[in-house]
């Protein structure tokens, strides 16, 4: 019975994908952070989870994950956008917050339940869950990594999961930030050999969900552009997350002004090679 358990989680993290929570995005998931350089601890809220996204046994972005505001704090990733069309509307929650368990793939709540016998209620316990954001009235989902910046059905099936998205501002997620993440992104990677891409969230001070998921005050996005193996140009953006504009910025501005708001050390996204200027 037992070795029959173990091969039905196999079996379905091979055919659904694995999402592992992890000690270190360095020995783990680097590929995502351009020189193995991961962003300083002045972004790190005190209770994180580092999950290494992947799904159909391939790892495809980092995020980290804020297990008290329910957030992600960024999800870090490489820039290809393809011609793949958007997948299904399946949305997953990751196993692993909810307790220690052997489960290393990002999995629907309705299968955790009914195929694993996890309670509805260690899984909200654990992170934002369906129900919150059917609740919310004028935000979205919002991705930190989204689908468009992705090429294949699989890359970008993997960004379907609660772990990636904030409540976002509806007229910024649908104005502004689609600009910026669909225009914006393609004319600014242009003659990039690799995109390397940073997005993320500032905790606000307001929650939904009867207080359980924080909503962001800002969301923010950072790209550091390589030719020839090298970091040739780089930029960032930033907007106020109730607001339907956006402002772009060198990233040694946007990492002063992520510094100041969170107020947790000096911020650093990228390794020095990428301009700040």
């Amino acid at each position: 019975m037992l070795g029959l358990l173990l091969l039905q989680v196999l079996a379905s993290c091979l055919w659904l994908g694995c999402s592992e929570v992890v000690k270190s995005f360095e020995t783990s998931c680097p590929q995502f952070f351009y020189a193995k350089y991961i962003p300083s601890e002045g972004l790190h809220p005190q209770n994180a989870a580092r999950i290494c996204q992947s799904f159909d046994d391939a790892y495809h972005y980092a995020t980290l994950y804020d297990r008290n505001r329910r957030i992600p704090v960024y999800s870090a990733y490489k820039y290809d956008p393809g011609s793949a069309k958007r997948p299904h509307k399946w949305w997953y929650v990751e196993p692993q917050l909810i307790s220690d368990n052997n489960l290393t793939e990002m999995e629907r709540e309705l299968v955790l339940i009914h195929q694993y016998k996890f309670t509805i209620d260690k899984i909200i316990a654990s992170q934002a869950v369906l129900e919150d954001y059917k609740q919310m009235t004028g935000l979205d989902r919002g991705h930190m990594c989204p689908n468009g910046h992705m090429n294949s059905k699989k890359n970008k099936t993997a960004t379907f999961t609660l772990t990636n998205i904030v409540p976002q501002d509806s007229a910024l997620n649908k104005g502004k930030w689609k600009t910026y993440e669909y225009k914006t992104m393609s004319n600014n990677s242009k003659g990039c050999a690799e995109t390397y891409v940073i997005t993320g969230a500032v905790p606000g001070n307001t929650k939904v969900a009867n207080g359980r998921v924080n909503v962001p005050s800002h969301i923010w996005s950072a790209a550091c552009c390589l030719v020839d193996g090298n970091p040739t140009r780089a930029w960032g953006a930033i907007a106020e997350n109730n607001k339907n504009r956006i402002y772009k910025l060198k990233l040694g501005d946007l990492e002063n002004r992520l510094t100041n708001l969170y107020k947790r050390g000096t911020v650093t996204l990228f390794d020095n090679a990428c301009p700040r200027q």
